[in-house]
């Protein structure tokens, strides 16, 4: 497997020719949504209330999508010809796990979700959020815009009664 690291996007879309990873940041990265100082970047709690992954257990408050996209960007190193169906397929994989542990938590546990189903879940779920952000890169996209568009279509369908249905265009 050749291994390659794709740079950040530019203002115009275009990615510049490969570039070797940079050093980690110096500086945590400061969260842009709002919510009280200490609050963790997802609400990972187990039963008894405690942090499962405590709050900048690797030096980051939490992450906005546009730096989580250009961060992993220097962990992504799979094969330059595999491009698109490389992470497209990393992607449904990885959603496949979290398919199969909610499976697992109707068939073992009734339904429930243990702190250690919960932990394995948001393991997963994180691997799902690193393939959306690498083929987002390879098609030329910023993941906030993706996500932005994304909640204005969806807060357009719910202020239209329209929210279940089928059909893109609805």
């Amino acid at each position: 497997m050749t291994g390659w690291s794709a740079p950040h996007i530019s203002a115009r879309g275009a990615r510049p020719a490969c570039e070797a990873p940079g050093p980690p940041p110096a500086r945590p990265i400061v969260p842009r949504r709002g919510g009280p100082p200490g609050e963790p970047f997802f609400p990972a709690f187990s039963t008894t209330g405690r942090p499962l992954v405590p709050a900048g257990a690797l030096g980051f408050a939490s992450v906005d999508f546009r730096e989580y996209q250009r961060l992993s960007r220097r962990t992504a190193q799979y094969p330059r010809a595999a491009w698109l169906a490389y992470p497209a397929l990393g992607l449904a994989g990885e959603a496949g796990e979290v398919a199969e542990h909610a499976k697992k938590a109707i068939r073992d546990d009734s339904g429930t979700i243990t702190d250690e189903r919960r932990a394995a879940m948001a393991k997963e779920l994180g691997d799902v959020l690193w393939y959306a952000a690498q083929l987002a890169t390879e098609l030329g996209l910023e993941l906030d815009q993706v996500a932005t568009e994304n909640l204005e279509k969806l807060l357009s369908r719910q202020s239209r009664g329209v929210l279940s249905g089928s059909g893109d265009e609805r």
